[in-house]
């Protein structure tokens, strides 16, 4: 098969984010064919901790998401725009926590968390307004999904509530919430939900690395197994349907990029299901 059927295209941006004076990468994914095809807009899917999502050869753990090669091994999905947005490096778990880190074994001289409403502001007031202008892209709320693991699962999470109006499907990949269930608890009560929304929730049975160790005691692999089933009913409770919510519990499978990567396809394919 000639090569350039599968050929995709990947750019990259820097834009300012105002509230730190810096400015970040964010590269986006194009479709097959994205030139020629001028007429079309496309669905866009915008996935967190980007130095993850692309190359194997610049992920934290040394595994990517596998994006192009999910794209590539299954022309069914329908053709969408993937926007790779990079964490922080070591101020991310700031970035991708809405709250204070306020449960956790943490000496008194040390804060975390709580610049997750800014960096989410950036996402949606900077980056989305950016992609939409740039590229053919649909950018109502139902061809707009959003994917993340761990922290980057929280991040999702939150702003799935808050942007609801702006994001129509949501992949959480091995939820983190243990870190600030307290007040995402609180937070999602308060809230009304999407009943619109997709959501794919998405746990292993192994989950919890040397990290999460420092941030919890008690049995990490529970955890996270607890925060996904929490999610999956405080969803149902804010009158998502059941069927709009996909949730598995993988026997065995670990807190990495290999992992997410091996159930990418699944969950975009439900998050496209409604697409048009």
């Amino acid at each position: 098969m000639n090569q350039s059927y599968f050929y995709l295209k990947l750019e990259t941006h820097q834009l300012h984010m105002s509230y730190k004076n810096e400015v970040r990468r964010v590269r986006v994914l194009l479709p097959k064919n994205y030139d020629k095809d001028e007429a079309e807009n496309y669905p866009v899917v915008y996935m967190h901790d980007g130095q993850n999502v692309f190359y194997s050869s610049e992920s934290y753990s040394g595994y990517s998401w596998k994006v192009i090669p999910a794209i590539k091994q299954n022309p069914d999905l329908p053709k969408m725009i993937v926007v790779g947005i990079d964490n922080a490096g070591q101020d991310r778990i700031n970035e991708y926590t809405p709250w204070k880190i306020t449960e956790s074994p943490l000496p008194e001289d040390i804060e975390l968390g709580g610049r997750g409403a800014e960096f989410a502001e950036f996402v949606m007031t900077v980056v989305k307004p950016f992609i939409d202008k740039h590229y053919r892209t649909k950018s109502d709320k139902y061809h707009t999904a959003m994917i993340g693991s761990s922290l980057g699962g929280n991040i999702s999470a939150f702003m799935g509530i808050e942007y609801k109006d702006h994001i129509g499907g949501l992949g959480i990949f091995s939820l983190a919430n243990w870190i600030t269930s307290t007040a995402f608890d609180s937070y999602i009560a308060r809230q009304e939900l999407d009943p619109e929304q997709r959501v794919y929730i998405q746990v292993g049975t192994q989950e919890g690395d040397d990290a999460d160790r420092q941030l919890m005691y008690g049995n990490m692999k529970q955890a996270y197994i607890d925060c996904s089933l929490k999610y999956y009913k405080q969803m149902i409770k804010g009158s998502v349907p059941i069927d709009s919510i996909r949730l598995n519990i993988f026997a065995d499978e670990e807190h990495n990029e290999k992992a997410w990567a091996k159930h990418l396809p699944e969950c975009l394919r439900f998050l496209s299901e409604k697409w048009s």
